[in-house]
């Protein structure tokens, strides 16, 4: 035993506990901590917080180590939530798990852990950790398809200081085997998708719960109205379905959106042509770099969206933004979502994408 207490951060999933698992054999101290984010009133609710737990229950018995679980929902609804709805509101498409992450799991959640003797914090991120005297480095997984670090690029590098991220050098395949072998419950048990105050409830019918939906016009970009849309805020850059205009100019490309005009509420399509979906270059702020110095001016890769291989850019930095040029224009950047920045190993950090230049 290394005598050294690690609590866990457990969902419910294999991937959190796995790392448990992994940490047990290194012969920390391992304590199963169970977080609540959401309390959902609705009859139609599809948040799983009470099966997760149950799941939480049952690996944490056969590892034989103590669990326990936390509520954090009234400080999800005041960092993250508002700040979602906020961003809907403002016509653009927020990421909630990117804030829920440097907000609650490595905030109210690591602080709580530590009033409970730990002298490590570990989750079941796909991720790796290098500690270099005063710095911390956010490192990319073994698993490239899996890798986590984009949802990690606003956690503060203070933040992580005490973090340990045990699936570092796994793909999901060795995880889900461990988990299998071990006779942990939660080893086929299916990926979570979406976020868990949605879950697989319809999105549209979610959002009208808090924000009123005003129908507009679709129209191209030379000028013709083709349709109507439910309300902006339900239509992402780049989408192709729910957008009910089949047949309009008959079957021969697809439609798709290419701009959202918030002021005077009106949805802008384009048909079979993608070239207005590209852009060349974009402005982000709300800049964090975990473990980097950067120039005003350097060359880097860079994500703006989480599926999405690494992307050449030149980031300059003035006025606390960041200018990122393309090296290659790039399809749907949307504002609201975050720039991510990678070198050849590191998450460098990001910002959130404000303006996108064509």
């Amino acid at each position: 035993m290394n005598g050294k207490t690690v609590v866990v951060g457990m969902s419910g999933g294999v991937d959190s506990s796995v790392a448990a698992l992994l940490l047990k054999r290194q012969g920390y101290n391992v304590i199963g901590l169970f977080m609540m984010n959401w309390e959902e009133t609705s009859p139609d609710g599809a948040c799983t917080a009470e099966s997760d737990f149950a799941d939480v229950q049952r690996v944490c018995a056969a590892l034989n180590i103590p669990y326990y679980s936390v509520n954090f929902a009234a400080q999800y609804r005041e960092r993250v939530f508002a700040h979602f709805l906020n961003e809907y509101r403002a016509g653009r498409t927020p990421n909630p798990d990117v804030l829920c992450n440097r907000e609650i799991k490595f905030g109210p959640f690591a602080e709580y852990a530590l009033t409970m003797g730990a002298d490590y914090v570990a989750t079941g991120h796909y991720c790796g950790i290098a500690h270099n005297g005063e710095r911390t480095n956010l490192l990319k997984a073994k698993d490239g398809g899996k890798d986590q670090t984009y949802f990690l690029n606003q956690v503060r590098e203070s933040q992580l200081k005490n973090v340990i991220f045990p699936l570092a050098e796994l793909n999901k395949d060795e995880v889900r085997k461990l988990a299998e072998e071990n006779g942990l419950a939660t080893a086929a048990k299916k990926d979570s998708t979406g976020i868990c105050f949605i879950g697989e409830r319809n999105f549209r019918k979610f959002l009208q719960n808090y924000l009123p939906a005003q129908s507009g016009k679709i129209v191209t970009l030379d000028g013709e109205t083709v349709g109507e849309h439910a309300g902006l805020m339900y239509y992402t850059l780049g989408q192709r379905k729910g957008l009910d205009l089949g047949g309009k100019r008959g079957e021969e490309g697809r439609w798709f959106v290419v701009k959202k005009d918030l002021a005077n509420n009106i949805l802008y399509v384009s048909h079979g042509d993608e070239s207005p979906l590209y852009s060349k270059a974009c402005k982000a702020s709300g800049l964090n770099w975990i473990g980097y110095i950067p120039q005003s001016t350097f060359y880097c890769t860079a994500k703006f969206r989480y599926r999405q291989p690494e992307q050449n850019v030149k980031v300059t930095l003035k006025d606390g933004y960041a200018f990122i040029e393309f090296a290659e224009k790039q399809r749907a950047v949307t504002e609201g979502q975050y720039a991510v920045f990678y070198d050849e190993t590191r998450c460098l950090g990001g910002g959130v994408i404000d303006e996108v230049t064509y």
